[in-house]
C-alpha cells in the first residue's frame, strides 16, 4: 500500500486540506493524524472492519480497547450513555486531553471496545484533529499511531517509521504539544477513578470532584489477566529495543549525588550505556548515548521529549538504558507511569 503524506499549512484553512482524508475514514480506511497529546491512528468507529484494520496495522492485541474521538462533547450522546459526571468533566476540560469511559450504545462495535460494554470517549483540542473528524462525519476510533509496544509518536516522522505502507495517509501537523496520551477517567458515584494519568492531572480533577482515586495499575504491574478497561493498562508499552531500567530513590539523603555516581560508574564500565537524565546531571553524566530531557522540575518538558528520546535509542548501540524518574506530583505521575511501562517495571532503587 502506498501511504500519502499530507503536510499541513496552518496559514491556510484546514478543512480543504483534510477533506480527502475524511473521505478515506468514511469509507473504512485508516489515517494517522496529530492531536495535542500524540499522533493517533484513525478509523471509522462505527465500522467493525476499520477497527480490525487498526489492530492489524499496529499489531495490537484485540482486547486492548480503542478511544473514539468526537467533534463536540455533546456528540457522546449518540454513542454512549452519558451522566452528570461526564458533563462536569466536559465543562471543565473539553476539548482537551481527557478521555471518559462510559457505557456504550449498540452502534459502537464490540471490536472497537475490546469486547467491553464500555467505550472510551474523547474530544480533542487539536485543530487538525477536529477538522478531520468534521470532514469524516463519523466518530474516529484512534489509538496512538505506532507499532504496538513501541514509544508513542509525537511527530509525523515517528508515524512514518512505524506505519508507512500499512495505512492510506499520514497527516503531518508538526510536533505534539503535550507529548503524552490523554488522561483516562472512569466516573463513579461521588467522583472519578483515574485509569491512565496524563496532561489533566489528579490535582486538576480534584478541583472538580470531591473524590479522585487512582487505579492500582498506574504504578503496579497488571498480572490479573483481566481485560483492560482502558488503553495502556495491561500490556508493555512505550518500549525501545534495549532493556530500560527505571531508577527510583531508595529514600536516603543526596539522591542526585547517588544517582550521578551510579550512572558515571556504568558509563565508565560500558561507554555505550544509554541514559535518560535531568539537565542538572550534564557535568557528572555524559556519553554518546546520554540524553537529557529537561531540568529536574520541568515535567512539561520531560513529557514533550520522553517518547522521542526513547525512539532515538533504537538508532544507537546502547545495550541497556537507565532512566531517572520524575516527581510523581502533577504531570510527573503520567511520566512515571509511562517510564514504568517502558521499563517493564524494571526498577532499581539507588
Amino acid at each position: 500500500m502506498q501511504t500519502e503524506i499530507i503536510k499541513i499549512d496552518f496559514s491556510r484553512p484546514l478543512a480543504p486540506q483534510v477533506e480527502a482524508c475524511g473521505k478515506i475514514l468514511a469509507r473504512g480506511g485508516l489515517v494517522a493524524f496529530p492531536t495535542e497529546t500524540v499522533y493517533g491512528l484513525g478509523g471509522n468507529a462505527l465500522d467493525e472492519g476499520a477497527a480490525k484494520k487498526i489492530y492489524a496495522a499496529k499489531g495490537r492485541p484485540s482486547d486492548n480497547p480503542l478511544i473514539i474521538h468526537i467533534a463536540k462533547p455533546e456528540d457522546a450522546e449518540k454513542y454512549c450513555h452519558t451522566s452528570e459526571a461526564y458533563y462536569k468533566i466536559a465543562e471543565a476540560f473539553m476539548p482537551g486531553p481527557i478521555t471518559v469511559v462510559l457505557p456504550k450504545k449498540d452502534n459502537i462495535p464490540a471490536s472497537v471496545t475490546g469486547g467491553l460494554s464500555t467505550v472510551a470517549v474523547r474530544c480533542p483540542a487539536h485543530p487538525v484533529a477536529r477538522a478531520l473528524i468534521d470532514a469524516a462525519g463519523v466518530p474516529v476510533a484512534a489509538p496512538s499511531a505506532n507499532t504496538s509496544g513501541r514509544p508513542s509518536p509525537t511527530a509525523a516522522e515517528h508515524v512514518i517509521d512505524d506505519l508507512c505502507g500499512k495505512i492510506e495517509a499520514i497527516i503531518d501537523g508538526g510536533e505534539a504539544e503535550i507529548g503524552l496520551e490523554s488522561t483516562i477517567v472512569l466516573p463513579r458515584e461521588g467522583g472519578v477513578t483515574v485509569l491512565r494519568p496524563g496532561g489533566i492531572t489528579c490535582e486538576m480533577l480534584m478541583e472538580v470532584f470531591e473524590s479522585v482515586t487512582l487505579d492500582g495499575g498506574i504504578t503496579k504491574k497488571n498480572e490479573s489477566g483481566a481485560a483492560p478497561l482502558a488503553p495502556g493498562m495491561k500490556y508493555r508499552h512505550y518500549a525501545p529495543v534495549a532493556t530500560v531500567f527505571l531508577i527510583k530513590d531508595a529514600g536516603n539523603a543526596d539522591f542526585d549525588g547517588r544517582v550521578t555516581r551510579f550512572l558515571a560508574r556504568k558509563l565508565d564500565r560500558e561507554p555505550r550505556t544509554g541514559v535518560i537524565c535531568f539537565d542538572e546531571y550534564r557535568e557528572a553524566v555524559n556519553g554518546k548515548n546520554v540524553f537529557y530531557f529537561g531540568k529536574k522540575a520541568d515535567d512539561e518538558e520531560h513529557a514533550k521529549r520522553l517518547f522521542d528520546i526513547l525512539r532515538k535509542f533504537d538508532k544507537t548501540d546502547a545495550p541497556e538504558i537507565y532512566a531517572t524518574a520524575s516527581d510523581t506530583r502533577g504531570v510527573g505521575l503520567a511520566i512515571y507511569n509511562r517510564m514504568l511501562k517502558a521499563s517493564g517495571f524494571n526498577i532499581l532503587e539507588i
